[in-house]
């Protein structure tokens, strides 16, 4: 049974690799004041980096995943092309370009565009969020631990599933395509 909420959902994991990345915690204005473990980042609800990208093909349709039932937060929900935290060390783009390489298993055929940055909220798990759009027709080699599932949507879809709060969609992929500018979306 679905229960509907406005942020992220937390399910508890036993501890993993991902529970051990070290991320960096940052202020109001997205700049580093400390490195913490992921897992107390999220427990203490702190400020951190994100990227998420949205895959177009030739068709203008992007290619959504739905989350592996084994995520901590929002499994089983279909969300971004591609997403992640930024590593320590990272930048918002080095970090675009690794998560598609590990979870779509491709390189982009050319430069990511940076679109917006989202700030942090509740509902948004605290991340700013950098958000890349590239275009790539597959095929891809979803990374299993991470994705249950692929598949292309036209905007129509999309837009009809967003306008209609769809509850398999993530809040986070919600709110950026409502930011997203008009001519990718319509």
């Amino acid at each position: 049974m679905w229960i509907g909420s406005a942020y992220p959902i937390y399910v508890f994991k036993p501890a993993d690799a991902m529970d051990c990345e070290i991320l960096a915690v940052v202020d109001e204005h997205d700049e580093i004041i400390d490195y913490r473990p992921r897992n107390e980042i999220h427990t203490l609800n702190l400020r951190h980096r994100a990227v998420h990208i949205l895959v177009f093909n030739e068709q203008k349709q992007l290619f959504l995943q739905k989350r592996s039932q084994n995520k901590d937060t929002n499994p089983g929900l279909w969300d971004t092309s591609a997403a992640g935290h930024v590593d320590k060390g990272e930048d918002y783009a080095q970090c675009a370009i690794r998560e598609i390489e590990e979870e779509l298993g491709v390189k982009p055929k050319a430069a990511l565009k940076a679109l917006f940055k989202l700030a942090p909220t509740a509902e948004l798990g605290m991340e700013f969020i950098q958000v890349f759009c590239c275009y790539h027709s597959g095929p891809f080699q979803l990374a299993a631990d991470e994705i249950e599932d692929g598949a292309w949507f036209n905007n129509e879809q999309v837009n009809q599933r967003v306008a209609a709060d769809d509850p398999t969609l993530t809040q986070t992929f919600k709110t950026i395509w409502k930011h997203l500018p008009a001519p990718l979306h319509d």
